[in-house]
């Protein structure tokens, strides 16, 4: 079995839906009040489910771990903190160059991170 799916609890589906069909530029699959669908094109399958109506309730949210996006190289991650900051996005850590490579983190509204980054050279 391979995990294929990622599941983020959110307050509101719908708007943390526009959130990531603006930084994605893909609409979500499927739409409810309740839940939102992403399948991207690296095949990861993203969820949006609201925090209300999780079954078994959760007791971690937002913050607790980072969707994390590999990018082709350098340029690519700072051009993309670019146009995601452009779209007033939650910069929790501008471009930097770490142990593992170039990268920043974003926030997503409900406290999810999200990381951009690519391994050095």
């Amino acid at each position: 079995m391979t995990p294929t799916m990622t599941i983020l609890y959110v307050d509101k589906p719908a708007t943390s839906a526009a959130f990531y069909e603006r930084l994605f530029g893909l609409a979500p699959t499927e739409l409810s009040e309740t839940f939102a669908l992403f399948v991207l094109p690296g095949g990861l399958v993203l969820g949006l489910w609201s925090r209300a109506m999780v079954e078994p309730a959760a007791t971690l949210t937002g913050g607790g771990c980072e969707l994390a996006i590999r990018a082709a190289n350098a340029a690519l991650v700072d051009e993309t903190h670019a146009a995601w900051t452009a779209q007033g996005v939650t910069v929790l850590q501008a471009p930097v160059t770490a142990e593992f490579g170039r990268t920043f983190t974003i926030a997503d509204p409900d406290g999810h991170r999200i990381r951009v980054f690519t391994p050095p050279v």
